[in-house]
């Protein structure tokens, strides 16, 4: 497990030295707005100039699922991304969790079993289709994969794959709509093989002030998960806030709108262009 980890360290070196290794393009190139993967429950079509690098990191997030059997608790620390603009178009990334705690309480008996690790490693390349600016009209697609390197807490024990479509349209007068479609190759429950998970998010996007914005979100996401098949459907709002342009801090919740979901989650991070 721990040589897996260095390993993943690596790779994420090795992106930054590839970022400063074709730098002279992100000199030549305008610059573009500031676009974070963070916060939200979808992703941005946008992708990162040639040549920079971002970190967004996922300072605490603590999710709570309830029914009326268990309780359970998840938080996670250090959840870390890493962005890197390879050509005017193309971004690779690498994400990995640093710690997940999970506790779980049977309702009836009062027995609480904890458990505690790291995550998995995420691979994935977005390749836009249309303004990687994100202004306008921007489309993206984006194929990743997920690695066990991760223990029983948060790790799926076992890899994974899918496919993103982000859709952003910018509207103006600091307005914008977003929409994602997603296919997933999703770990078994049992952490034996793979099943068809698909869904999609849609949401709406309004400037605060010249510095803060925010994001109303709805997601349903379709698991045929072989031990059950469920429907999980949620709703977020999130703020962020941008002290500089190469900066942003930002905080959202997530809430369940049926059984089959968690029933709150509350999230804090920031992000940093270099």
């Amino acid at each position: 497990m721990k040589g897996f980890s260095g390993s993943c360290v690596g790779l994420a070196a090795l992106l930054v030295v590839a970022a400063a290794g074709i730098g002279a393009q992100a000199q030549a190139a305008e610059q573009r707005d500031f676009c974070a993967d963070r916060p939200g429950i979808g992703t941005p079509a946008c992708t990162m100039n040639p040549g920079r690098v971002q970190l967004e990191l996922g300072l605490g997030d603590w999710a709570r699922e309830k029914d009326a059997a268990t309780r359970t608790d998840s938080v996670e620390l250090g959840e870390v991304l890493v962005r890197v603009g390879v050509t005017g178009s193309t971004e690779a990334q690498i994400g990995w969790t640093a710690f997940g705690h999970v506790r779980e309480k049977d309702r009836i008996t009062g027995v609480v079993s904890k458990d505690s690790g790291v995550g998995d490693v995420t691979l994935a390349i977005r390749q836009n289709l249309r303004n990687p600016d994100g202004s306008g009209f921007s489309a993206a697609v984006m194929p990743y994969v997920t690695l066990p390197s991760g223990g029983s807490a948060i790790g799926a024990d076992d890899w994974g794959a899918g496919a993103l479509l982000p859709l952003s349209f910018d509207l103006g007068s600091g307005l914008s709509l977003e929409a994602m479609g997603e296919m997933d190759a999703a770990v078994d429950e049992d952490r034996d093989g793979r099943h068809l998970a698909y869904g999609g998010v849609l949401g709406v996007g309004f400037d605060l002030s010249q510095t803060v914005s925010a994001m109303f979100e709805i997601s349903m996401l379709r698991d045929n998960d072989p031990t059950g098949h469920a429907t999980e459907a949620l709703s977020g709002l999130s703020l962020a806030w941008q002290p500089s342009g190469n900066m942003q801090v930002d905080i959202g919740t997530n809430v369940g709108l049926n059984h089959d979901s968690l029933d709150s989650e509350v999230y804090l991070g920031i992000s940093r262009r270099f």
